[in-house]
Parts: C-alpha cells; sequence; structure tokens
C-alpha cells in the first residue's frame, strides 16, 4: 500500500532522513521506534507531504505521489494523527471531528462517520459540546485519533500518541490502536515508547540518526538483545 525508496530530507545543511526505505501492506499495523531526534516525526511528515525530499519517492496503492499535495494526499485516503494531538482548541468536539470529514460531502456518511467515533471513544460522546481546549490530555488525543478517522482513511499515520499522557491513557490509546487494526485499519506508528509500539505491531522499523538500522517482525526486534537494552529497558 504504501512504499518509500531511498528517503532522503534535510532541515538546511542538517539531513534528517538518510536514504530510508520501508513498506507498509494493507491491513499491516507497522511501527518505527528510535531515540529523540532520530527522525521518526520526519517520516510522517514527509509521507503526508507537510516535508518535501530531496531525494527518493513515495508510492501509494502503486502512485508516485512523492510531489503530491497534502490535501491531494487526504483525499487519496492518508490521514495524520499529529504529534502533540494538534486539536482545534476553540471548537467543540464535534466541530473538531467535522473538521475531519472536510474531503467528505455526503452528509449521511459524515454523521455515519461521527456515531462510529462516539462509539469507539463513549467520552467524546459525552463532551460533545465541550471545546477541545477543555479537555484532558487524554481525551485531546481520543479526539485526535478521532478526528483523523472521520475521512474513512485507507491509511493513517499516527505520530506520538503516548507522549505527555498518563500510563490509563497510554492504555487506553494503545487498546483502540489494537481494535482499529482488528479491524484492519493499515496504520503506520512513530512512537518512543517502544515496549508498546512493538507489543501492537505487527513489523518494525528501527531509527538512528536518520537511518533505518533494523528491520523485523515485532516480535523478533523485542527480543533482540540489542533492542532490549537500547530501547525496552532491558
Amino acid at each position: 500500500m504504501l512504499e518509500a525508496r531511498a528517503l532522503e530530507v534535510s532541515y538546511g545543511e542538517s539531513l534528517a532522513l538518510r536514504g530510508v526505505n520501508f513498506t507498509v501492506r494493507e491491513g499491516e499495523l507497522v511501527t518505527v521506534i528510535g531515540a529523540n531526534g532520530a527522525g521518526k516525526s520526519t517520516i510522517l511528515r514527509t509521507i503526508m507531504g507537510l516535508v518535501k525530499c530531496r531525494k527518493g519517492e513515495i508510492y501509494f496503492q502503486g502512485e508516485n505521489i512523492t510531489f503530491t499535495a497534502p490535501h491531494h494526499r487526504a483525499r487519496m485516503g492518508i490521514s495524520l494523527v499529529p504529534e502533540g494531538r494538534r486539536v482545534f482548541g476553540d471548537l467543540t468536539v464535534v466541530e473538531n471531528l467535522r473538521m475531519g470529514a472536510y474531503v467528505k460531502k455526503n452528509r449521511k456518511e459524515i454523521d455515519s462517520a461521527m456515531e462510529e467515533a462516539f462509539h469507539l471513544f463513549p467520552v467524546l460522546r459525552e463532551r460533545r459540546r465541550q471545546v477541545g481546549k477543555t479537555l484532558s490530555g487524554g481525551e485531546q488525543q481520543m479526539l485526535a485519533i478521532a478526528r483523523s478517522l472521520m475521512s474513512k482513511p485507507r491509511m493513517i499515520l499516527m505520530d506520538e500518541v503516548s507522549l505527555g499522557l498518563m500510563p490509563l491513557y497510554v492504555e487506553e490509546t494503545f487498546n483502540v490502536i489494537g481494535k482499529l487494526h482488528e479491524q484492519g485499519v493499515t496504520i503506520f506508528l512513530v512512537e518512543q515508547n517502544a515496549r508498546k509500539a512493538l507489543q501492537a505491531a505487527d513489523r518494525g522499523y528501527v531509527l538512528e540518526t536518520g537511518e533505518i538500522v533494523m528491520s523485523d517482525t515485532s516480535g523478533n526486534l523485542a527480543a533482540d538483545p540489542m533492542i532490549k537494552k537500547a530501547y525496552l529497558g532491558a
């Protein structure tokens, strides 16, 4: 479904990604783990078109989208849950969700998607008239994920979804990710919490200073002594 070939991204003179290759097949949950500053978020921002790559190519469902504008990528079925949640603080929960469905024109489809979001996150139904900035951090993360689902995307990019959350909300967030995966949603997750990410994922990539240094099934990565020492606290 998604393929990156020899991606190279720079910020000024500093290379953020160096010859990065990866694939995500339909229905998979694939994760990228790595330390802060490794370039994990840059990968997702590049896929979404928010950052331009200096070299390399990106293919989505066989189509070259390397130079496709972000809003066209959204219309093609790619959705992003950004780092830091980025909900619209002065809009209500319902208004935030409707913003996620801007590529949809059919009112019934939008209402159906919202009902599914409320079923997945019951607390959002209770808070539906509340403005985003008054929600807790965990509730904002739920809203950010629900908003990304409103467009019925073919693939969801998730950027550091556990960042800054209390353990209870981290657990709840990953439970929802597991449910989405069981439903066949294709997910590409970058995450600093390597333990949780590898428990959830089918496969994983390890990113160090902008380069993929290892890739394998999540089980094999979790059992690797180097990964245990560097990322799992073993």
